[in-house]
This record gives structure tokens, sequence and C-alpha cells, in this order.
């Protein structure tokens, strides 16, 4: 398993929000619904998120916003235009002053707005995140960025598009699986580009040397490896390894798998039946105890701790 396939290994949409928007400019949207995670896929029209802080990134047909963090930010057509609609969390759709839209603006299956033929239409997506595994990616991108259809050969808008209005048995699931696969496209083809100030081990990945050892931790983060093992399974010498990790990715490969592992560990934590003996089996500590002492020592929470704080 590599790094990004993890991003949505553990923390898959399951009834994820999303939206089809149909407006006519001028229109204002202020998000304060403190998802995690937004997309913002243009079919038609244009789009401009507005960050509080003054920052201004524009989407048009084809392109795709991908918006990171919970704080409050707007989404305009045209960019300067004052708020008229408010997004609070649970997607309680308000006007500035507080008054309920969310009849007045419906116009059918998973589709909101103004005008059914409205210019602007724009397919949105949010997930609440909470694996560690996510954040550990997450944390390395800007607060937004965009994919313009030139950078990425997809016909995932327009699937997604003609999915999201209809009614059918098994629609969550499908539309879950889309909105996972566009924001795994998107991320990818982002990250794919010289400038966009990928951490280093994502860039890594790509090394002839680091990225098979990278590749071994991540599908066997439970084996008890060795700087030499690893090295004799990728063909060079522990020496040559050790530097060259450390170079590209920032840290030892020792150091860099007790992390993963603690990440692997946060996001497992947070399924369902999980016990701590099999988390820490999963990830590679000796047991439950051994697992509980390094998640505290690294995290500053016990296991217990963290689980109660996303449950809440």
């Amino acid at each position: 398993m590599d790094a990004l396939t993890a991003l949505l290994d553990g923390p898959r949409a399951r009834g994820a929000f999303l939206l089809r928007s149909v407006l006519n400019p001028p229109w204002s949207l202020r998000i304060q619904d403190e998802a995690a995670l937004a997309i913002a896929a243009v079919v038609r029209g244009a789009a401009y998120y507005v960050g509080d802080d003054g920052q201004v990134v524009g989407a048009g047909p084809g392109d795709v916003l991908v918006i990171r963090g919970s704080e409050p930010y707007t989404v305009a057509e045209p960019a300067g235009t004052a708020p008229q609609i408010v997004i609070h969390p649970g997607q309680r759709c308000t006007t500035p002053e507080g008054e309920d839209l969310a009849e007045v603006m419906h116009l059918g299956v998973r589709t909101w707005g103004t005008d059914e033929a409205g210019s602007t239409l724009v397919i949105t997506g949010a997930y609440q995140l909470s694996g560690e595994v996510s954040q550990r990616l997450l944390s390395a991108l800007p607060r937004v960025l965009v994919v313009p259809e030139d950078e990425w050969d997809t016909p995932l808008i327009r699937i997604l598009a003609d999915e999201i209005a209809k009614d059918r048995p098994g629609q969550e699931a499908v539309l879950d699986r889309l909105l996972d696969l566009m924001l795994i496209t998107a991320l990818r083809t982002w990250l794919a580009r010289p400038s966009s100030g990928a951490p280093g081990w994502y860039r890594a990945q790509s090394d002839p040397v680091v990225g098979p050892a990278l590749q071994l931790l991540h599908h066997n983060p439970g084996h008890p490896w060795t700087v030499a093992e690893l090295a004799a399974k990728v063909g060079v010498s522990r020496a040559l390894l050790a530097r060259r990790f450390g170079e590209l990715v920032g840290e030892p490969p020792m150091a860099y798998l007790a992390g993963w592992r603690l990440a692997l560990a946060a996001d497992l934590l947070l399924e369902p039946d999980a016990t701590l003996a099999a988390v820490a089996r999963k990830v590679g500590y000796g047991g439950a105890f051994a697992l509980s002492a390094a998640f505290k020592r690294v995290r500053g929470v016990s296991p217990q701790a963290h689980r109660e704080q996303y449950s809440a």
C-alpha cells in the first residue's frame, strides 16, 4: 500500500454529502459547515474560492477545487459578491440573517439552487475525515488547490453530474465511490506537478532505491523491519539506503516506519470492532501495552482518549 492509496483506504466516503448546485450570477455562498475536506467540480460557468485571508482561486468548466480544513470560506461568482447564503454544519442552509432556505432552494434529487436553468452548475462533495492516515497526506496540501481540466483527462465530472440526480437502489454507494475516485484522481494529478511542493515521502516513491523500500514498509508495517533487512530486500547496502532515505524523505527509515505505524493505528482504532491488541499486532507492536505507551508518548493521548475524541 502506498501513502496515496492509504488516503482513502480507511476513511472512505460513507453517505458523504453530495449536492448539485444550479445558480445564476451574481451568487455567493458562505461555507462554515466545518467539513474537513471539500471538493467542488465546475460543470458549467465559473466559481471562485475566496479565503478570509484574501486568497482568491478561480475554476471554470471541467476544473476541480479541493479545499482542506474546517475554517470558513466563501465560494462566489463574481469573486467579490457579498455572501447571500450560509451553509452551516449538517449542511443546513440559511440567509445571513438566519432564515431557513432548505425548501425555498430545493430543485429536485440532490439538486439545489436559484434557477433550474442557471448558467452555473457546480457539484460539491464534503468529507468529515477522521483517520490520521489521511491527515498525514492532507497536512501536506495547501488550503485550496485547483486541478484544471487540461491537466487531467477524465470523464469523472460528466459521470458524477449524470449520476448525482438519480434516485435508484444503491445510488448512495455509487456516489460515494465516484466521489472517492474524483478525490484520489485530483490529488494524484496535483501532486505529480513539479511545482506542487509534495512532501518528501511522496516524491521519494519514484526513486529506484527509496521507492521500493517505502512500498515494503507500507505493504507490511507489522513486520519487524530493520534497516539491514530493508536494504537487502531492495538490493543495496545498508549505508546507501539509510543515506538516500534520509535525504529524500527527511528522516531515517525506522523513524518513518514508527510514524507510519502510529498513523495506521490511529485510523484502525476508529473502526467499531477493533481491539487495541488486534491493532497492535497489525501495525507491528508486541502487544496492547506497547502500542498504548508509544501512542501516548508521541500523540499525547491514550488510544482510548483518541477514540473518544473522534466519537465526540
